[in-house]
């Protein structure tokens, strides 16, 4: 009998770890990339004895497969997907494929517009940290793929994605956290705030009441869309801007300022938000979400508490760069939309100058007026067209510099940062025009940061 024959789209982390997997359970398989793979995946794909193409798909060939594991930078518009979507050829994500062979292990699933890679790390390590034989997944660290492929794990936790949601169809979350829903990637989703919606609801799908939905009560999205939702799962709501409660368990602010109390069943935590080494209201809502999803995994309150005040910042998040000459410099690469913009700017007791812009997602900046307004004396345009972000900005911010290159925009930092102020980069943009990711962003702005200025 012939082998089922697998086709992988996209040789990134992703696609690598869906094709050695389906090598491993004795798929036919080809990875098939339109541009280039990288040297490290190239060398694993070749030890599993995986056949790959890049610079190009071989439609045809690909057409024939009995199922088509997509990456989530392909868009469904792609020509290719297009076809498949014709011919009736299921398209699926890494995720709903590596579900499939992973054993009795149980997943805690996070997403969200905003904040879902801090909230992942902190369960990540609150897990780790009490002994659980657990793995790192998703958006962030190893392909979950592989880690199936190649390991033996009691948990995964694993950051999503809408574009990973909107690939799976029979995964389940056992433990299921939605950060926020804010407007991003709209340009996926007809531009559609609504579709962007539901897509991030799909974190509940397939869910039982055997399972947790831990999410935020103060976001008004989500509160919308549980009016149309089923949800079976025992609900773990969270929320700083007022208080609720709920049956099963729930996180709202203690009576004693700067606390928290987050409760499931008998379990109860209180939380000193001033001993967090991550600040500001977000991470205060990431610590929550967090202490819910761990609690709901069966680790000890004493526990969670150590692992939350260990924690330090996320690389490219509101990432401490260095102090020179008393100007502050932070690294929050990572905001890539308006709403994540807005809590770093939230975050800043500084006067600060701004870095901002790159490749526009659609999105309003008017949720920025107001804090752009009383925190921000220079705004720094950096990207390759900075109109919308000029006109936006005129009469909000007194000082706006739009620069079409990185070395123009630091230049413009040296002229403008003054002592006493924050230098803040966190652009509310996509990083595609200038850069090859919000992660090479980051670095050119740390490595120059430290070259130009901090070891000067």
């Amino acid at each position: 009998m012939a082998k089922q024959f697998i086709a992988v789209l996209g040789g990134g982390i992703s696609g690598y770890g869906s094709a050695i997997l389906a090598k491993k359970q004795g798929f036919d398989v080809l990875l098939s990339d339109m541009g280039q793979i990288s040297p490290l995946y190239r060398e694993r794909l070749d030890e599993w004895g995986v056949e790959y193409e890049e610079g190009g798909h071989s439609v045809e060939r690909i057409l024939t497969a009995s199922e088509v594991i997509k990456s989530p930078g392909i868009p469904d518009k792609a020509p290719i997907i297009k076809a498949l979507r014709e011919k009736g050829v299921s398209v699926i994500s890494e995720m709903e494929f590596a579900c499939r062979y992973m054993g009795n292990a149980k997943t805690i699933c996070i997403t969200g517009s905003n904040g879902k890679t801090t909230t992942t790390s902190l369960i990540y390590k609150i897990m780790r940290d009490s002994g659980a034989n657990v793995a790192l997944g998703g958006n962030i660290g190893e392909s979950f793929a592989y880690s199936v492929a190649t390991g033996e794990y009691d948990w995964y936790v694993l950051e999503l994605s809408s574009f990973q949601l909107d690939g799976m169809f029979r995964f389940k979350a056992d433990i299921g956290v939605l950060m926020n829903i804010t407007p991003d990637h709209l340009d996926r989703y007809d531009y559609s705030f609504e579709k962007y919606a539901q897509s991030k609801m799909r974190i509940t799908q397939n869910q039982t009441p055997s399972d947790y939905f831990v999410y935020s009560a103060d976001d008004e999205t989500i509160l919308r869309q549980l009016e149309e939702c089923e949800i079976r799962a025992k609900e773990l709501p969270f929320m700083i801007d007022g208080y609720i409660t709920s049956a099963s368990g729930d996180a709202h602010p203690s009576e004693e300022a700067g606390r928290f109390v987050a409760t499931l069943g008998e379990q109860s935590i209180t939380i000193d938000t001033t001993r967090l080494k991550i600040k500001g209201k977000h991470n205060t809502y990431n610590a929550m979400a967090a202490v819910l999803a761990t609690l709901a995994a069966g680790v000890a309150p004493e526990q969670i508490e150590k692992s939350l005040y260990d924690f330090a910042a996320i690389e490219h998040r509101l990432e401490p760069v260095g102090t020179k000459n008393d100007i502050e410099y932070i690294n929050d690469s990572k905001a890539t939309n308006v709403d994540s913009a807005w809590y770093a700017l939230e975050s800043m007791t500084r006067p600060t100058v701004w870095i901002v812009g790159g490749t526009d997602k659609g999105a309003s900046y008017a949720p920025l007026y107001d804090l752009a307004q009383k925190k921000v004396h220079t705004m720094i345009c950096m990207g390759v067209d900075n109109e919308r972000l000029e006109k936006s900005f005129a009469g909000v911010v007194p000082n706006i510099i739009s620069c079409h290159s990185f070395e123009e925009a630091m230049q413009a930092v040296v002229r403008s940062a003054r002592k006493g102020d924050a230098v803040l980069l966190s652009p509310a943009c996509a990083s595609f025009d200038l850069f090859k990711s919000y992660i090479h962003r980051g670095n050119e702005f740390k490595r120059w940061i430290a070259e130009n200025i901090l070891n000067k």
